[in-house]
């Protein structure tokens, strides 16, 4: 499935399943932890810096696996393109 970026974008300005701040690290090794702002609309999960109100980033939650890691943090391992880790400190904001 293809979406252009107006179609995010517009997706990403929907109300939210749920939204928290998250410590985000990519899919690299030895990438750095970033303070996100994550929105789960539909089956996209939208990233955002804690300060901007467009998404820098989104990741289609299909054929993915969820992985709980210690003590709070989990990580997503996506079929197409590696894996992408989180880590929490969640502080709601549905």
């Amino acid at each position: 499935m293809r979406y252009n970026e107006k179609e995010l974008q517009a997706l990403s300005r929907q109300p939210a399943e749920m939204a928290a701040e998250l410590g985000m690290r990519g899919p690299k090794k030895g990438s750095v932890v970033k303070r996100r702002l994550v929105k789960l609309v539909v089956n996209f999960l939208f990233y955002f810096r804690t300060d901007e109100a467009e998404p820098i980033g989104a990741l289609l939650l299909e054929h993915c696996r969820v992985i709980h890691e210690e003590p709070s943090g989990f990580s997503i391992i996506m079929s197409s393109c590696g894996e992408a880790s989180f880590s929490t400190e969640m502080r709601s904001r549905r």
